[in-house]
């Protein structure tokens, strides 16, 4: 038998550049340190643990079942898009109005870790409609199943190191410097939520043409 009948190296190589590419572990540490960068180690560590997690969760989700959700709910892409804009357009205002420790008070009572890091932020439409595109290339090949599967671990477990060590970057930057990254993540996040509307009037437009 071939290798590509246990592992497809190409799908492997293509959905991993193409996730990581999506949900940019690097541009993920200012936000992260946005929320939680006062915190104590173990508490950053706990964060990055369960924003991976739960990312993980909902990838995996949408990869073995998300054409059958998204059929049975009658949802598509652009809506996928739209919520999760909006979603973290609401992050992003808080972010960009609120005091840095007004921030960390606010935050206290929800995990960050499950919105907006988890999701929408990583796990959001982007990602999940990668996903659902590789898993249609696959095609019932197992070799390109496991190959999607541990292209989707790698780029968590890249994800989980650039926020897992994110302290050397609050070493750097200090109080003054998680204020003012506050401020940029909300600029970003507000960029970013601009764009995933955008993107989801678009696919309206285009679904309705």
């Amino acid at each position: 038998m071939a290798i590509a009948d246990f592992f497809d190296a190409k799908l492997f190589m293509s959905a991993t550049i193409t996730l990581i590419v999506i949900m940019d572990p690097p541009g993920t540490v200012p936000v992260f340190l946005s929320l939680v960068g006062r915190k104590p180690l173990a508490t950053r560590a706990r964060a990055a643990r369960q924003a991976v997690l739960v990312s993980l969760l909902v990838i995996s989700l949408f990869a073995v079942a998300g054409q059958a959700i998204l059929a049975y709910l009658g949802i598509g892409i652009p809506a996928l898009q739209g919520a999760g804009g909006l979603l973290l357009l609401l992050i992003a205002l808080q972010l960009l109005t609120g005091g840095g420790h007004e921030q960390e008070a606010a935050t206290e009572d929800v995990n960050v870790a499950l919105v907006p890091l988890g999701t929408p932020l990583l796990a959001g439409p982007g990602a999940i409609a990668a996903t659902i595109v590789f898993v249609r290339q696959a095609d019932g090949h197992v070799g390109a199943y496991i190959a999607l599967a541990l292209a989707i671990v790698t780029t968590h477990f890249v994800i989980y190191i650039c926020m897992r060590y994110s302290g050397v970057v609050i070493r750097l930057i200090k109080e003054s410097g998680i204020t003012l990254l506050a401020k940029v993540a909300g600029l970003l996040l507000a960029a970013i939520a601009v764009e995933l509307v955008a993107n989801s009037v678009r696919g309206f437009i285009a679904g309705g043409s």
